[in-house]
């Protein structure tokens, strides 16, 4: 029953708007984590995602209420179609209320006609069955967008108006020239238009029982205007309480200081996530379909399996497909990072993405939409960049507890300096009342780790290399023993004939007929190479009028007359003394005639894969099914001590579980089916993209190319990625440490400073623009 419940589970991001720091994240994250049928929740502030792990169905009407109870929202869809009746209309309305995913809708006339409009969730919609009820006359169209172009533009607006009107009041206030009525008409459209989001945000939060950020930008912000504005309309009241000083200048100055650093992070939030756009970018929006011998352009949402597309020289592939005529080479650098194009003839595979070169290819098409290899690397992108490093637990407990932390230490510190502080005591118990308010700002150490696991985990997107979650991130760069599978990842899987040893009276070339010809009719890899050595040598092969193929052991079958076995000495000649290499044994007509050494060539880049692991301090071991002699002459061609051979499986899973008894970190780099279970038991399990399907889920860390040097950079860029978040958790830390007893004025005692709201307002600002800042590092590095 856990693992049929296992199997029911499934994950969906769904985009949040409204999100304005990681205070906000938290409060989705719990209001999802408690709806019914779901598993578990992770909300990414930097990527503004929530990712939803669940059983059964999500209803995305309960999804939305649900953030929208949190005072955020869900992006979604309108789509809309015509019918000719209201009772048309209302039976495809009812129809589409019942796919999943689909919101809320309505129905509208319009002249004789009537317009069916629905939203829907696209991370939740089935949409090829929302198609099938609107039909081809339906249109779609984005509700609510996300794009952070638009909003970074709006606040850049909103910054330099603020900027505009906030000088003036700066050169009135610190002029000493006066003009407080100026100060406030100037400083009203900061505080009310500019800083609008401010307070509509923070009372949202507040409606929900709840506060963040806004909360104490609104509270000071609000704090400080209006005080300023008693003061000015009613001079009178502040009288007896000595001088009262207008702190306009603080308002508009902390409205202008804090646009300007949301404008930053929101265009530096942008570029982290500029790999996965780059990759959605890479798929084209139509398509040539041919129907009939007739071609027409069609949007790929329209393709569906078994249509026939043609893919002109120069174009993007579309979809993946196979083709079906004619010859191209196609550049598919995009996927393996090779830049020699490849050759496609009838048969072969193309990738969406990919860059048809040459000539003109009729394909059919075998892939759409999330199902396509391009999709599913953008997702598995995406899925990494929204999931959360073990690391990042410590600032999110932090973070929940931190702004109702924040308001009491703000209240104690303006009712001591109201008690004890200095004359004008009223002035003072505000400046340090509005300034721990401003300067308490958790956005940094909300930012410091999502914002490096995104600029991580893109630019080994781009080298190549895909992180399946913000913990392979976290634990490649911890490594300290990579066990390397030999076949097919320290060599090239291809055995070659080495050499031919006949015995009693036969020759090299008879030999090497018998035994091709009955190879002839195996699939193994080794019977692959004989038949390949003996066509390129020019051997005439006879067809075996019997063949029989024992498992594990060997073939046999009827040569021109002669009964021939060939395959493991145990099976063939168990008397035999043990030989050098990878061999078949030939047996004909009950004797013993010879044997064939085959070898599998070593990779060009295993010995560099090696040195580099090395350099990083990774130790290196090697675990192989293949036989003993193969398997140390690779190990000591690279200078490796630690190997196993002959391991099945079992076996391979063993090694690693007992080298991680051992106290040691272990990364596990294979490629094949029998390497699954070894991957899975390691600490990050490394596979070739292209190995087998259950090698790659198994993994933790993808390699989109053939090019095992990958593997050590992949530790490499993660120690890079965990130095940086170190980095920006301690800045973050020691920042609030710091900053916050000094607003409040623990030093003043001491003759030492107290801080201004505007220094306090651009410290904070900066405080999350170096976090970013930061982070961005990583998608430069090589």
């Amino acid at each position: 029953m856990a693992e049929t419940a296992e199997q029911e589970l499934r994950d969906v991001l769904v985009p949040i708007t409204g999100m304005t720091c990681a205070a906000c994240a938290s409060r989705v994250e719990r209001k999802l984590s408690r709806l019914h049928g779901v598993q578990a929740a992770v909300v990414n502030y930097a990527t503004e995602e929530a990712r939803v792990r669940y059983s059964g169905a999500l209803e995305g009407d309960r999804l939305v209420a649900t953030v929208e109870a949190a005072g955020y929202g869900v992006e979604t869809r309108q789509a809309e179609t015509l019918r000719e009746s209201r009772e048309q209309a209302l039976s495809t309305l009812e129809q589409a209320r019942r796919v999943s995913g689909v919101v809320e809708g309505d129905v509208e006339s319009e002249g004789e006609r009537f317009v069916v409009r629905v939203l829907y969730v696209p991370a939740l919609a089935d949409l090829d069955r929302l198609g099938r009820v609107f039909g081809s006359e339906a249109t779609s169209s984005t509700a609510d967008s996300r794009e952070s172009s638009g909003r970074s533009r709006m606040l850049g607006v909103r910054m330099a108006v603020s900027a505009a009107l906030t000088v003036p009041v700066m050169v009135l206030a610190m002029g000493g020239i006066g003009l407080e009525w100026l100060q406030l008409l100037l400083t009203l459209p900061v505080v009310v238009w500019a800083g609008s989001e401010f307070f509509v945000l923070a009372a949202r939060s507040a409606r929900h029982g709840a506060s963040d950020m806004n909360t104490l930008v609104a509270l000071g912000v609000g704090a400080a205007f209006a005080f300023s504005v008693a003061v000015v309309v009613a001079p009178g009241f502040f009288a007896d309480a000595g001088e009262a000083h207008v702190y306009f200048e603080a308002a508009a100055v902390i409205v202008t200081l804090i646009l300007f650093g949301r404008w930053l992070e929101e265009r530096a939030k942008g570029r982290t996530s500029e790999a996965v756009r780059a990759l959605i970018e890479l798929q084209p929006e139509t398509a040539t379909r041919i129907v009939a011998g007739e071609s027409a352009m069609v949007a790929i949402s329209d393709l569906r399996l078994g249509d026939r597309v043609l893919i002109r020289p120069g174009e993007r592939i579309p979809v993946d497909a196979e083709v079906v005529d004619g010859r191209s080479a196609v550049d598919e650098s995009m996927l393996t990072g090779e830049p020699l194009p490849v050759e496609k003839a009838p048969g072969d595979r193309v990738v969406a993405g990919t860059v048809n070169a040459s000539g003109v290819l009729e394909a059919v098409v075998v892939r759409v939409g999330r199902d396509t290899v391009l999709e599913q690397i953008v997702d598995l992108v995406r899925r990494a960049q929204s999931t959360k490093a073990r690391v990042q637990a410590l600032a999110d407990r932090i973070a929940a507890v931190f702004v109702p932390a924040v308001l009491v230490v703000a209240v104690v510190t303006a009712v001591v300096w109201w008690f004890w502080g200095p004359e004008p005591r009223l002035n003072h118990s505000l400046l340090r009342f509005v300034t721990v308010l401003i300067i308490a700002c958790p956005c940094a150490l909300g930012l410091a780790t999502p914002t490096a696991v995104v600029a991580a985990t893109g630019r080994a997107a781009r080298q190549g290399v895909l992180f399946r979650a913000a913990t392979a991130v976290e634990s490649a760069g911890t490594i300290t023993t990579m066990v390397l599978d030999k076949t097919g990842t320290l060599t090239l899987g291809r055995p070659e004939v080495q050499a031919i040893e006949a015995l009693d009276g036969w020759s090299e070339d008879e030999l090497l007929t018998l035994l091709a010809s009955v190879e002839s009719r195996s699939e193994h890899p080794l019977a692959a190479a004989v038949v390949a050595f003996a066509q390129a040598n020019g051997t005439r092969l006879s067809e075996p009028s019997e063949f029989e193929y024992e498992p594990g052991r060997g073939v046999s079958g009827l040569v021109s007359g002669r009964r021939v076995r060939a395959g493991r000495r145990e099976w063939i000649s168990p008397e035999s003394d043990s030989r050098d290499g990878t061999r078949i044994y030939v047996e004909v007509d009950g004797r013993l005639a010879g044997s064939i050494r085959l070898d599998d060539e070593m990779r060009g880049d295993a010995p560099t894969t090696v040195q580099e692991l090395r350099r990083l301090g990774v130790d290196v071991a090697v675990v192989s099914g293949d036989a003993e002699h193969p398997v140390r002459t690779v190990a000591s061609a690279l200078g490796i001590s630690t190997y196993r051979a002959a391991a099945l499986p079992a076996d391979k899973a063993s090694f690693v579980q007992a080298a991680r008894d051992s106290g040691e970190v272990v990364g596990m780099f294979g490629d094949g089916v029998n390497d699954a279970p070894a991957l899975a038991a390691a600490d990050v399990g490394f596979a070739v993209g292209g190995g087998t399907g259950i090698a790659i889920e198994a993994s933790d860390v993808t390699l989109l190319r053939d090019d095992a040097t990958l593997v050590a950079w992949a530790v490499d860029h993660s120690r890079r990625a965990m130095r940086v978040i170190r980095q920006n958790l301690f800045f973050a830390f020691v920042y609030n440490v710091i900053c916050i007893p000094i607003a409040a004025g623990v030093l003043y005692p001491f003759g030492g400073p107290v801080l201004s709201p505007m220094i306090a307002s651009a410290a904070m600002a900066l405080s999350s623009v170096s976090v970013v800042t930061n982070s961005l590092r990583l998608a430069k590095t090589s």
